[in-house]
């Protein structure tokens, strides 16, 4: 058995890595744009009713995620919300993702897609209510 076969055992905890991270990570949008915090996004003052819709998406979303709290519904709303931000917002500046600032979008709408099929793996929500 070679070393990538041993590493197999450990996919529900790599898979749970991959949910936390990424979940902590859109958090952090959502702060951006409710709290300004780290740094606020955008030009300040009050949310239009689609940038707030999204922030708090990304917010209590993003915290759901990190717990594994409801992943695989959450996760198909959230990809969606990715897949219309990056054609809203990023697709009209550059076909290219790179130059048009898309790449994370892009990847946050495939991870959450994951999710869907994959479930929320080890340290999650999800799991401790089947027992």
């Amino acid at each position: 058995m070679g070393f990538f076969d041993r590493l197999a055992a450990y996919r529900d905890q790599g898979l749970a890595a991959l949910r936390i991270m990424t979940g902590l990570l859109f958090i952090e949008h959502g702060t951006m744009k409710l709290f300004a915090f780290p740094v606020p996004q955008g030009e300040g003052g009050p949310l239009s009713t689609l940038m707030l819709f999204a922030a708090l998406l990304e917010f209590i979303g993003g915290i759901l995620i990190t717990i594994g709290f409801l992943t695989r519904p959450v996760a198909f709303i959230l990809s969606g919300q990715m897949a219309f931000a990056y054609f809203m917002a990023h697709a009209p500046r550059s076909f290219w993702p790179a130059p048009n600032g898309g790449d994370a979008a892009i990847l946050f709408c495939f991870v959450f897609l994951y999710l869907v099929f994959a479930g929320a793996g080890a340290f999650s929500v999800d799991n401790r209510r089947k027992v």
